[in-house]
């Protein structure tokens, strides 16, 4: 069973979640809070699976509340969703350098929004489709015009390629294919790259991508 905490300011909301949550039996809610400040003491108090985070809320909003859960050790197995209503560039960045496993919009469909909790349950990440195109806007924005080398030193060629499929919003069965690696070894090299990179999860790795200059909008 994955236990799920639900923080955001808006009862109707809570309740929408918790119902399209626990939906297919696998998945309990265990508690609901309101603001940020609530949101982390629940957490602390809980150590749930996944965390349901707004991103705008009174006393703490959700990224605060998301670096404070990140960088306390003992939360260390507690992942968080953003889930949000909102696609501005600040925020999605924001979310994925504060240490969010995944940023999803509340316009996904209940089934979207279940597998995400088990995704990012099972320790990986993930970023919605229209959520993704704004992280590779955002970082691109700032990234340099000849690929920053430094920040890809150690990489060997191999990894260089994984990780602007990576960029690219690719899943790991189609780097697979795109290339001609087993599905096994793409994950390997993927697993390396977090490693190597110091990235907390797949999402960084975009972010970097991008902000390296690896990957470019249009390209």
């Amino acid at each position: 069973m994955i236990r799920v905490v639900i923080v955001d300011d808006q009862e109707l909301v809570r309740a929408g979640l918790r119902a399209l949550a626990v939906h297919d039996g696998d998945i309990e809610v265990v508690a609901e809070a309101r603001t940020g400040c609530e949101g982390l003491a629940r957490v602390r108090e809980l150590r749930p699976d996944v965390v349901l985070m707004d991103v705008r809320m009174p006393e703490m909003d959700g990224l605060e509340a998301t670096r404070a859960i990140v960088a306390d050790a003992a939360l260390a197995d507690v992942r968080v969703l953003m889930l949000t209503t909102f696609d501005e560039d600040e925020d999605v960045v924001a979310a994925v350098r504060a240490g969010a496993a995944g940023y999803l919009l509340k316009d996904v469909s209940p089934g979207e929004l279940r597998e995400a909790v088990r995704v990012v349950a099972r320790g990986g990440s993930l970023l919605s489709p229209s959520v993704a195109a704004t992280v590779m806007r955002a970082a691109a924005g700032g990234a340099p015009v000849v690929v920053d080398e430094a920040r890809l030193a150690g990489l060997t060629a191999r990894e260089r390629e994984v990780l602007e499929q990576v960029g690219r919003g690719l899943t790991n069965d189609e780097i697979a294919r795109t290339l001609f690696l087993s599905p096994a070894t793409a994950r390997t090299y993927v697993s390396r790259l977090l490693t190597k990179l110091d990235a907390r999860d797949r999402a960084a790795l975009v972010v970097l991508a991008y902000e390296t200059g690896l990957v470019r909008p249009g390209a």
